[in-house]
């Protein structure tokens, strides 16, 4: 698949099979991602691959914070928290979360190009202490979301795009 129809075709799944993506599929998205671009090559994304205990320990933080939360949890076979290390520099900790977003959006177009579905989540127990600890996600780290991948099985609708014109400008 060649880049630009990754990008003019990749969708946000939420119905999936049930097969978890493999773990060679997984270290070939995560290597993509460490090409995002990272002005002072900080590398400071990390994935964290939930597991079934994991997901528990997320699950019920979810439903304690807000009962039957826990339920979206279980859309996808694999799900993959994203987190940045933050820096105490606050033009470095800008620079890094934009290049951990643009790492986790490289897994999906990879997962994408490589025929799975996927789902970019921000779901509020990401920012709370409890789903903090139920991932191991220290103080020193803040969570951009939550990547649900697994294998398509009902396709999407595309979406309207605003037009270029609405959204790019040429300054003088």
């Amino acid at each position: 698949m060649q880049l630009e129809e990754a990008v003019r075709t990749r969708r946000t799944h939420k119905v999936y099979g049930s097969e978890p993506v493999a773990r060679e599929v997984l270290e070939e998205l995560f290597e993509l991602a460490r090409w995002a671009p990272n002005h002072h090559v900080t590398n400071p994304w990390r994935f964290r691959v939930l597991g079934p205990d994991s997901l528990a320990r997320l699950k019920a933080a979810a439903d304690a914070q807000q009962p039957g939360s826990g339920a979206k949890l279980d859309r996808a076979p694999t799900l993959v928290a994203v987190s940045v290390v933050s820096d105490p520099d606050p033009a470095v900790a800008e620079e890094d979360r934009d290049a951990t977003a643009v790492a986790a959006y490289l897994v999906l177009l990879g997962a994408h190009a490589r025929g799975l579905a996927g789902y970019w989540r921000t779901p509020g127990i990401l920012r709370d202490p409890a789903g903090h600890a139920a991932l191991g996600i220290g103080g020193d780290e803040r969570t951009l979301g939550l990547l649900h991948l697994g294998p398509l099985r009902q396709e999407e609708r595309t979406p309207e795009r605003a037009p270029v014109a609405d959204v790019a400008q040429y300054l003088d």
